[in-house]
C-alpha cells in the first residue's frame, strides 16, 4: 500500500511492456526487490489485464501462480524475490545485458527501505554507477517501518540519496504519495542519459487505511475490518490501465564470432584444469556470441582473463563483489539471449550462496566456476581453500556439479555446461596435472570414466585425488592387488550404474576427495549405492582436520588423501574383504 501510488503512475505511461509478448527484447523490466509486496504486483497484473479476479483470489493457495513472493512461474516475473537485497543487484545485470543488446529496455526496480541495510544493495549501487547504467531506475519505498520497528534511517531520505550520489547516480527525493512529484521524477529518470536514477520516495506504510497506516506492528497482518478500509480507499472499482508498448527495432545487436575449434591437449601434457577452463571459455566465445563471462577480480587465477583478452565487450569485471557477480549472471539470462559464466575462487562463492539458492527458485540458467579448491592449493592457507563447495552446490535444486581431472575433460564439460539448463558448477584445480584422455574422448552430465580396470578394489576420485588414486593403484599392482580407478567427473548427476557395477564386481570401494567429508563425493557415492541397494565395503577418505599453510604435497599427506594414504586404506580394505569371505 505504501508503494501503490508509485506503481500506479509508473504503469500509466512510463512502463513500456507488452504483457501479451513477455519475451519481446524491447520490453521494460519491472522487478519487485521487496518481494513481500507481491499483492501490489498482482494487483498491477489485474489492472493491466494480464490476470483476472478469479486468479487474483487464489493468492498463496496450493497450485496458484500467485505465490507469497513473485516467481517466474508468471511469465512477466523475471526473477524470484523475497530474500531481500537481491532485486537491485539482478536489475544491474538485466540493465547491462539490455545495453549490450542496444535495446531501449528500461529496468525499474522497487526496493523497500528495510532491504537498504543489505550490503548487496550497495554493491549494486556501486556497480550501476561505475557502468553509468542510464537505463536503470531504482525506486526506494521509504515507509519508515520494517517488520519489527523503525528502520535504521527512518524517513531520512538523504541517508540513501547521498550515498547513491557518491556512487554516480542521479537522485531525486520525493513525496511518494504526490502523483505530480512521482510523474516528474519518472520523466526525469527517462531523460538521464549518462547515469542511473534513484528515486527516494517518502511514503507511509498501509497508506489509505487508518487501521494500519503508519503504525508499527502491522507488518504482514491482515486487516480486521477490510470493508471499512475499502471504503476509505474509495470503494470497489474496476481500474484498467493500458500500458504503453515498446517501440523501435526488435533485433538485438550481435557480436562478431571468428569461429574455431575447442582446445585440446596431448596425453601426458601437464595442464591445470583452471587454465583449461579459461582457454575453453575463450574458444566457446569465439564460436558463440551469446557467451558472456563475469569474474570477481581474480581472472588471472581463474583464467577467465583469456576470455577478457579475446572478447572484452562481453566480459564483465565485477571486482570483489561475489553477490553482484552471481546477480549479474542471473540478470543476463533474464534477457534470454545470453549464456553467462561466472568465475571466482570456489571458497568465495559461499559469500554469494543465497543468490545461487534464489537463482534456482528463479529457474535461472547460469554457469559457475570455482577455482583453487581444496588443500591442494598449498601455501595460501585455509581461508582460500574451498572444502564445502561440492556439498553446497550439490544441495541446490536441479544443479549439476562437475569436477574434471584433466584439460580435455574440462574443455568438453565447459561446452556441455553452455547447453545445460539450470545451475551448473565446475570445480577446477590450481595445480597442473597430466592429461589423461584423448581429445576424441566423450563426456556427459551424469557420466564417469573407468580410467583403470581392476577386480579387487575400486578407487573413486575426481580432480587432484584422481591422480593420487592412479599413483596408489600402481603401487597396489606391485603388491598383486588389482585396483579399478573411476574418474567421477560428474558428481551430480552421478553415474550410479558404473558405481553399482564396481560394487558388485570388486566388493570394495574407496572414495577420496579434497573436500570435507560432509556432503562431498563420498556421501554422493554412498547415496547412489544405497538408492540402488548395492552392497560393498566402503571407505570415505576426505579432509577432516583444519588445514594450514604448507606445500600441496605436504597438505595432501597431512589430510591423508594422497597416494600413500589411499594405498594404506585400500590394502586394509582388501585384506578385510578377504578375511570376511
Amino acid at each position: 500500500m505504501s508503494a501503490a501510488d508509485l506503481l500506479a503512475v509508473m504503469i500509466d505511461g512510463h512502463l513500456k511492456l507488452d504483457f501479451g509478448t513477455p519475451d519481446d527484447p524491447r520490453n521494460d523490466h519491472l522487478i519487485f526487490s521487496k518481494g513481500h509486496a507481491s499483492p501490489l504486483y498482482y494487483s498491477v497484473l489485474k489492472a493491466v489485464g494480464a490476470i483476472e479476479d478469479d486468479e487474483l483470489l487464489t493468492f498463496r493457495k496450493l497450485g496458484s501462480r500467485l505465490e507469497g513472493h513473485p516467481t517466474p512461474i508468471l511469465p512477466w516475473v523475471d526473477v524470484a524475490t523475497g530474500s531481500l537485497g537481491q532485486g537491485l543487484p539482478i536489475g544491474v545485470g538485466v540493465a547491462t545485458a539490455a545495453r549490450m543488446e542496444r535495446m531501449p529496455s528500461r529496468v525499474w526496480v522497487l526496493c523497500g527501505d528495510s532491504e537498504m541495510a543489505e550490503g548487496s544493495i550497495w554493491e549494486a549501487v556501486e556497480h550501476a554507477g561505475k557502468q553509468s547504467l542510464a537505463n536503470l531506475t531504482a525506486i526506494i519505498d521509504v515507509n519508515r517501518l520494517g517488520q519489527t520497528g523503525e528502520t535504521m534511517h527512518g524517513w531520512d531520505l538523504s541517508s540513501y540519496s547521498q550515498r547513491a550520489q557518491a556512487a554516480g547516480w542521479n537522485t531525486l527525493e520525493i513525496d511518494g504519495h504526490d502523483v505530480q512529484e512521482i510523474e516528474d521524477a519518472y520523466a526525469n529518470a527517462a531523460q538521464s542519459a549518462d547515469r542511473p536514477t534513484m528515486i527516494v520516495a517518502r511514503t507511509k506504510k498501509g497508506k489509505g487505511a487508518k487501521e494500519v497506516e503508519d503504525l508499527n506492528g502491522k507488518h504482514g497482518k491482515p486487516l480486521s475490518d477490510p470493508a471499512t478500509a475499502i471504503e476509505e480507499l474509495g470503494g470497489e472499482r474496476d481500474i484498467r490501465v493500458e500500458v504503453a508498448k515498446p517501440e523501435g527495432e526488435a533485433t538485438i545487436h550481435r557480436f562478431d564470432t571468428p569461429g574455431g575449434e575447442m582446445p585440446t591437449w596431448e596425453k601426458g601434457e601437464e595442464v591445470a584444469t583452471r587454465k583449461a577452463y579459461g582457454e575453453a571459455l575463450a574458444a566457446l566465445g569465439a564460436r558463440r556470441d551469446d557467451i558472456v563471462a563475469l569474474d570477481g577480480e581474480v581472472g588471472n587465477s581463474t583464467y577467465s582473463e583469456d576470455f577478457k583478452n579475446a572478447f572484452p565487450d562481453r566480459f564483465i569485471e565485477v571486482y570483489i563483489a561475489e553477490q553482484q557477480m552471481v546477480a549479474s549472471a542471473v540478470g543476463f539470462q533474464v534477457r534470454r539471449h545470453w549464456t553467462p559464466f561466472a568465475s571466482t575462487f570456489a571458497a568465495f562463492l559461499s559469500r554469494a550462496y543465497d543468490f545461487v539458492r534464489m537463482a534456482a527458485i528463479s529457474r535461472a540458467d547460469i554457469r559457475l566456476c570455482g577455482s583453487h579448491a581444496g588443500v591442494s592449493i598449498g601455501e595460501d592457507g585455509p581461508s582460500q581453500m574451498a572444502l564445502e563447495d561440492i556439498a553446497s552446490l550439490r544441495a541446490i535444486h536441479g544443479s549439476k556439479v562437475f569436477y574434471p581431472s584433466d584439460a580435455n575433460s574440462t574443455s568438453a564439460l565447459v561446452e556441455i555446461m553452455a547447453d545445460t539448463a539450470g545451475i551448473s558448477y565446475m570445480r577446477t584445480t590450481r595445480a597442473a596435472t597430466p592429461v589423461l584422455y584423448d581429445s576424441s574422448e566423450e563426456f556427459q552430465a551424469g557420466g564417469s570414466k573407468t580410467v583403470l580396470d581392476g577386480t579387487d578394489v575400486t578407487l573413486v576420485g575426481a580432480g587432484i585425488t584422481l591422480h593420487e588414486a592412479l599413483a596408489a593403484a600402481e603401487r597396489l599392482a606391485g603388491e598383486g592387488i588389482s585396483a579399478r580407478v573411476i574418474d567421477l567427473y560428474s558428481v551430480k548427476p552421478i553415474d550410479s550404474d558404473t558405481l553399482v557395477k564396481a560394487a558388485q564386481e570388486t566388493g570394495a570401494i574407496v572414495t577420496v576427495e579434497d573436500h570435507w567429508k560432509q556432503g562431498g563425493i563420498g556421501e554422493a557415492v554412498l547415496a547412489a549405492l544405497a538408492e540402488h541397494g548395492a552392497h560393498a565395503a566402503v571407505r570415505v577418505m576426505a579432509v577432516e582436520d583444519m588445514p594450514s599453510s604448507a606445500t600441496p604435497a605436504e597438505l595432501l599427506r597431512a589430510a591423508e588423501i594422497d597416494a600413500e594414504a589411499i594405498y594404506d586404506v585400500a590394502t586394509e580394505l582388501v585384506k578385510t574383504k578377504v578375511e570376511i569371505s
